[in-house]
């Protein structure tokens, strides 16, 4: 046995037959509360290095010591957070030693690589979790340049107010700006039978921009910009699915999404939805959405009839053959007799590193789309675009 060992045992003895009249002055309740604390450290050299502590205090609160000694080993026990264990030879700190409330240690959380994806995105376990109310990437901050098959140079609508009386000359080729951000604005809202699991309530803000830039004649205009508020409530439902798949979560949101224009330019829709999301391996996603639209009536309803136009559900594979590619197939349906909707398919690189050498959050951005609605203002034109640039995910 060693001798820091010895001298531990040689405490514990002392402590035990210690007069009860000695035990009351050197405060029983705190020196247990202190002998747990150390058998809760994991790291074996804190550990040792916490019961040298705990030994010297049981032999600073002997009778022999002076009675100005006691009160301040008893503050030592009596700390209500958590204390910290040193080493005998050099005083630095070599462990945390946890008090009777447990100390919520922070990893890497949502930026780390020790979960996967979709637990990272909605920070489903304890183990991700960067916060609250702290700035996080929801869509793809991008920039792009896109050549589309045709471009609205007069929108028109089912609602007679709202069809423009001229056209403009706009150019088939635009570029795209994407702006999307979110909070998380609580967690923890309603129980889990895993302790680790966290749900959570979201604000996210997305804004889409066409913007004119190759059109000088015109003053390079911005064509339409969509913006899109929308607050989300996620729940982990991890769960096994055949074929090695898991079910990570469940969601149900509120979305309002109009361009901010005036007549006969507005549109504008609020829906309601549910959505949910599995995974395998980190390497296949599959996420969807289900919607319905809130009612409006007929003389303030800008855009009649578009959900059978952009659709009422939404379905995205998502597959990353390596960590610095990812490909990405999005349909959206109408669920109608009309068979309306759109695809989206997309491929993201990473570029470069960070100045740590780790990979980079911006992306080679290449998509292809085809259908109706990838703007407000065209829910009810269908048109294909090609689109590449760039995009900073997760930031």
């Amino acid at each position: 046995m060693t001798p820091k060992r010895t001298a531990i045992a040689l405490a514990l003895v002392g402590a035990t037959l210690a007069p009860a009249t000695q035990a009351q002055d050197s405060a029983p309740a705190a020196g247990d509360a202190s002998w747990r604390q150390c058998s809760a450290v994991a790291d074996g050299q804190a550990r040792l290095a916490c019961f040298d502590q705990w030994a010297g205090r049981q032999a600073w609160q002997a009778p022999a010591a002076s009675a100005n000694a006691q009160p301040a080993a008893m503050a030592a026990n009596d700390e209500p957070t958590q204390s910290r264990a040193r080493s005998e030879a050099t005083g630095e700190v070599v462990g945390e030693v946890p008090a009777e409330v447990p100390v919520e240690f922070e990893g890497e959380g949502c930026r780390g690589t020790s979960h996967t994806t979709l637990s990272r995105f909605w920070e489903l376990e304890s183990g991700t979790d960067c916060g609250t109310l702290r700035f996080r990437g929801y869509r793809p901050l991008s920039v792009s340049v896109v050549q589309g098959s045709s471009v609205n140079r007069q929108p028109s609508s089912a609602n007679p107010d709202n069809n423009a009386a001229t056209a403009v000359d706009y150019r088939r080729t635009e570029m795209r700006l994407q702006l999307s951000v979110r909070t998380k604005l609580a967690k923890g809202l309603l129980p889990h039978v895993d302790p680790e699991a966290r749900d959570s309530l979201w604000f996210g803000y997305t804004q889409q921009s066409y913007w004119q830039l190759f059109s000088p004649e015109i003053s390079r205009p911005f064509r339409n910009t969509d913006h899109e508020p929308e607050i989300v409530y996620v729940y982990p439902t991890t769960a096994n699915l055949p074929w090695g798949w898991r079910w990570r979560y469940s969601g149900i949101g509120l979305v309002h999404q109009s361009n901010g224009q005036s007549l006969p330019l507005s549109r504008s829709w609020n829906r309601v939805y549910l959505m949910s999301g599995m995974e395998l391996d980190d390497r296949w996603r599959i996420t969807g959405r289900i919607w319905k639209r809130i009612p409006e009536s007929a003389a303030n309803d800008d855009n009649p009839g578009i959900s059978n136009y952009i659709g009422r559900a939404e379905l995205s594979l998502a597959w990353n053959p390596n960590p610095d590619n990812t490909l990405a197939l999005t349909g959206r349906h109408s669920l109608g007799s009309t068979a309306r909707g759109s695809v989206r398919l997309e491929w993201l690189q990473t570029l470069g590193s960070s100045l740590l050498g780790k990979p980079s959050n911006l992306r080679l951005h290449t998509q292809l789309f085809s259908g109706y609605g990838d703007s407000l203002i065209d829910y009810n034109r269908r048109r294909t675009m090609f689109s590449v640039g760039l995009s900073l995910v997760d930031f």
